[in-house]
């Protein structure tokens, strides 16, 4: 059994005379997909409106109207090819017989394609030997009609006494003089082409057939009614009067679409539809297309940028400037990818006002779905009422969307703009909020910055170095936590108040690989004796160790260095201390908190620094006996009276005396016995 579709010996190209009334009519030849058909009325090319099916047969199939094209129509149907080979047979691969037969079959039928084309063409008699092919040059037929010489060759005839003379000059300097005919010819209208534009007339073929002819097309003042999508190609330009000029859709599709790059459109005013515009990769990658000073009015969706189902053909660095989308039912502008395609990236909108003027909105005013590599939004405005999800969305598709000088508004506790869940590095910058609801409202997890936008936090920075700062108010995250058994901290907070009131609680630390750099506090606040324990995920814990806060305002201070963390502060620090044992005097060096002195083998003077000393000021310490023997320890202070202005002596095994300086003198704390 054929697994592949077979290339007949039939033409790739049938027409109709349409009556009106049929909606379905039959193609003969086969195509591979149902994007290979080409339709056109009247010479006019449609991209919506109609379903073609039984793609991939080799009998063919039909293709079928939603409405029955217009009385006496010329209907086209062709199978369009883009001449290409993106395939291709990997060395020592697998050669497989469906493959070649469907490369095959493509080259077949690519090759019928330019045949049918060619079938059209004016060409010499095959009886007849070729004269000269090449056209005069530029300079010589401008202005002129194509001829014959007595040769049969071609040759530029003077058009004198058929056309106007040359009427027209310029006022500047250098100006030449033009026919009316070439001057004419610098742009057209589509009334040239049969438009009417006075809000009755049906001008979709009309507007169709002039796209599909002219590069640069003006539109003029008038409201052109419309039921079919009006689609622009590379490289044109289309304007308007500005809103005077008016397309209005009278069926559920878009009005415009824009499938291509390098394409203008300005000064008009589109109206009703599924779409007032929508830019996506179908025939070539969408990019560098400029719309400007355009007003879209009660349609569905005011402008949908879609990266649509190719990666190659994507919808990148597009322009929107002054473009005014109001009455919109779901969403003003709305960025998305609707199949395989990519996120519309990298594309800039400057001015642009979503407004819904009391209209229900089920949506938002920009709902930046999936868009990636700084998507800009510049001095960009969502009013809309309160029946909206958000003034601005940021979807979970989402990386490096930038908004600069963005107004919202609302009412009905809508959101200004509200941040999803797996978005990334959403950047706010000067936001005036005027909505009921938040102005930011964030699922992604403070994976955004702010600058003077948000309340009541106005700056928020995720990620920031600063090599030089100085602070004058410093705030910490804070998170109170109240439960028993084992909680796991994350890095979201600096401090951590936690009462253990109801029973022993475990805090774990996250692992200090992951928390390189992060500053992190612990306070016990609850009056209970139940324990707090510090441990650490995969690692040794605080210091090395597991760490206990027992007693109400027990605390501990720490830095993780991506090793390990280490304490820096803590009320709940082991002591540390020192031995010694000799005779004559030892110098106290401030270095521990606790001296053990031995004066077995005979009598000791323990010498305190000054209590000046940068060491000794604000400090305490304790020395203590440890020895049987009965050898004195003497306490004295260098250079001064020693503590409680006099030497002090420890006489028995285990005496201790504990001393505290307070930058001027020793003082006594306590004594044992």
């Amino acid at each position: 059994m054929t697994d592949h579709i077979k290339i007949p010996n039939v033409p790739p190209l049938v027409r109709y005379t349409t009556n009106g009334v049929q909606t379905v009519f039959t193609y003969p030849f086969p195509v591979f997909a149902s994007e290979d058909i080409r339709v056109t009325i009247n010479g006019a090319v449609q991209v919506s409106g109609y379903t073609v099916q039984d793609a991939g047969n080799t009998g063919g199939g039909t293709v079928t109207f939603s409405s029955a094209p217009p009385l006496n129509g010329v209907l086209t149907i062709e199978r369009n090819l883009a001449i290409e080979r993106v395939s291709d047979f990997i060395e020592s691969g697998e050669f497989a017989a469906n493959a070649i037969n469907s490369e095959l079959d493509y080259m077949t039928a690519s090759i019928q394609q330019v045949a049918r084309a060619q079938s059209s063409m004016l060409r010499y008699a095959e009886s007849e030997a070729p004269a000269n092919t090449a056209m005069p040059a530029r300079s010589i037929r401008a202005n002129k009609a194509l001829g014959f010489d007595g040769n049969g060759n071609p040759v530029a005839v003077s058009l004198e006494g058929s056309m106007a003379a040359p009427d027209y000059t310029a006022a500047g300097d250098g100006a030449v003089t033009r026919t009316s005919h070439d001057k004419f010819s610098d742009f057209a209208s589509v009334k040239d082409y049969g438009a009417v534009g006075d809000g009755v007339a049906d001008d979709t073929l009309a507007i169709q057939n002039a796209l599909e002819a002219e590069d640069f097309l003006f539109i003029p003042a008038g409201t052109y009614r419309i039921s079919a999508t009006l689609a622009l190609r590379s490289h044109q330009f289309v304007m308007g009067a500005g809103q005077n000029s008016v397309i209005e859709m009278t069926a559920d599709e878009n009005i415009i679409e824009i499938p291509c790059g390098y394409t203008t459109l300005q000064n008009l005013q589109l109206r009703g539809g599924v779409a007032g515009l929508k830019l996506y990769g179908a025939s070539a990658p969408c990019v560098q297309n400029m719309v400007s000073n355009i007003t879209i009015d009660e349609c569905e969706v005011g402008v949908l940028l879609d990266g649509h189902n190719d990666t190659n053909k994507p919808c990148y660095w597009n322009s929107f400037i002054n473009v005014l989308v109001t009455r919109m039912s779901e969403h003003g502008f709305h960025l998305t990818v609707t199949d395989a395609g990519d996120t519309p990236n990298a594309n800039k909108f400057y001015n642009c006002r979503a407004y819904s003027l009391g209209t229900d909105i089920s949506g938002c005013g920009f709902y930046i779905e999936a868009a990636r590599f700084n998507n800009a939004f510049t001095d960009c405005e969502a009013n809309v009422k309160g029946t909206a999800t958000a003034c601005i969305r940021i979807g979970s598709a989402c990386s490096q969307v930038l908004l600069v000088n963005p107004y919202v508004e609302s009412n009905m506790l809508v959101t200004g703009v509200q941040i999803d869940a797996g978005s990334d590095e959403t950047s706010i910058i000067n936001m005036l909020s005027m909505t009921d609801g938040g102005a930011i409202v964030d699922a992604s997890g403070g994976k955004y910055n702010t600058y003077n936008s948000g309340w009541p936090v106005k700056n928020r920075f995720a990620t920031a170095r600063a090599m030089d700062i100085t602070s004058v108010l410093q705030r910490f995250d804070t998170e109170y936590i109240d439960t028993t058994g084992t909680v796991e901290l994350d890095l979201s907070h600096t401090v951590h108040l936690v009462s253990s009131y109801g029973g022993a609680l475990s805090l774990v630390l996250p692992n200090a690989g992951d928390a390189v750099n992060v500053f992190m506090i612990i306070k016990k606040i609850d009056i209970s004796s139940n324990l707090v324990t510090i441990t650490e995920d995969g690692g040794n814990g605080p210091d090395a160790r597991t760490y206990y806060l027992g007693s109400e305002n027990d605390y501990v201070v720490m830095l993780s260095n991506g090793a390990e963390w280490f304490v820096l502060s803590s009320n709940r620090s082991p002591g540390n201390n020192t031995y010694y044992d000799g005779t004559g005097t030892y110098d106290i060096d401030m270095s521990v908190d606790m001296y053990l002195l031995s004066s077995y083998g005979g009598a000791m003077t323990a010498r305190l620094p000054p209590a000046n000393a940068v060491q000794a000021s604000n400090r305490t310490i304790t020395i203590k006996k440890v020895d049987v023997s009965s050898n004195v320890i003497t306490i004295t202070e260098q250079g001064g009276a020693g503590p409680d202005q006099g030497s002090r002596t420890l006489n028995s095994p285990y005496d201790a005396i504990t001393v505290m300086s307070n930058g001027a003198q020793w003082y006594i704390v306590s004594r044992y016995p």
